[in-house]
């Protein structure tokens, strides 16, 4: 008997994970925003976002094998800063299609004057301790050059306070660029790119 996911037109997307950033959660506006679009419009798609534990190896780990069991050729991923460079991570092991949002290109140079003990943006009384091992596991898991390109939106703000806009231009040629001349570092205009981001996405 045949996988239904095997009837589905090529490269649609029936399982879609989400990536917050450094410090953030499942409750940050972007994942909220993608969460209510997808479960209003394509209610049939599996939606996960995972709070992230600190270590990025841990990190990682949970991701693989929260996917595991996911149909490659129909499975997506967003990510946003910290969580855009898991997903790309994600995109280099798999393939899949993939949406970065102001994505973390050298998180390991930038996060290191972090380490110590940080709170959660949406939950100041949750605090986790960001290691010096953690800066090193970022540096491992750093890729090279994206398999399929053409497979990944990249939505770039030159207004991005944290994030230098030209660095995350060089980091993904040949993908869908989305470069905005303003915004911010959290894409507080997202409802002005979430159309764009949902069409990219393909969802079912």
């Amino acid at each position: 008997m045949a996988n239904p996911s095997d009837l589905l037109p090529p490269d649609t997307t029936t399982h879609l994970l989400y990536l917050h950033g450094f410090r953030s959660s499942p409750r940050s506006m972007k994942a909220v925003k993608m969460a209510e679009r997808v479960r209003r419009d394509h209610p049939g798609v599996t939606w996960w976002c995972p709070q992230l534990p600190p270590s990025p190896r841990e990190a990682l780990e949970l991701i693989h094998q929260g996917t595991a069991g996911w149909p490659r050729n129909h499975t997506a991923v967003v990510g946003s800063s910290l969580g855009g460079f898991y997903a790309t991570r994600l995109a280099l092991d798999t393939g899949c299609r993939a949406v970065l949002l102001n994505p973390a290109v050298d998180p390991a140079r930038d996060l290191a004057k972090y380490i110590g003990e940080q709170t959660n943006w949406h939950d100041p009384e949750t605090r986790f301790f960001f290691r010096p091992a953690y800066v090193d596991e970022l540096r491992t898991l750093a890729g090279g050059t994206l398999p399929h390109p053409e497979r990944v939106l990249a939505v770039i703000a030159k207004g991005d306070e944290v994030l230098d806009w030209r660095e995350m231009v060089a980091r993904y040629p040949g993908v869908h660029l989305k470069l905005l001349d303003g915004s911010d570092h959290a894409l507080s205009d997202f409802d002005d790119h979430i159309d764009e981001v949902i069409a990219h996405l393909q969802l079912v």
